[in-house]
C-alpha cells in the first residue's frame, strides 16, 4: 500500500493548480481515492509531485511525508492534533 501524499496542508495556488502541500492538483487527489489506481501510478505521482515542488517547499514536503511515513501523521498534524 502507497501511503498519500497528502501533508494536511490542503491550499492550492490559484495559478498553478497545486496544493502548496502536497503539489497535487485536484485529479490527482480524485485518481488517488479510486479503488482501481495502481501502486505504480501512485508511485510515479510522487516523483512528479517532488518535480513540481522545489527550495523550501520540496523540503518541507520531503520531511513531512517521511515523517507520515514513519509515524502515520504528518509533521502539521503532529503540531496542530486538532486540525
Amino acid at each position: 500500500m502507497i501511503i498519500s501524499p497528502c501533508i494536511s496542508i490542503c491550499k492550492v495556488d490559484p495559478k498553478t493548480g497545486y496544493c502548496y502541500g502536497c503539489g497535487r492538483n485536484n485529479e490527482d487527489k480524485k485518481k488517488w481515492k479510486l479503488d482501481e489506481t495502481t501502486d505504480e501510478w501512485k508511485k510515479q505521482n510522487i516523483i512528479d509531485i517532488k518535480n513540481r515542488l522545489s527550495g523550501w517547499q520540496l523540503e518541507s514536503f520531503n520531511e513531512s511525508y517521511k515523517n507520515k511515513l514513519d509515524t502515520g501523521v504528518s509533521l502539521y498534524k503532529k503540531e496542530n492534533p486538532k486540525k
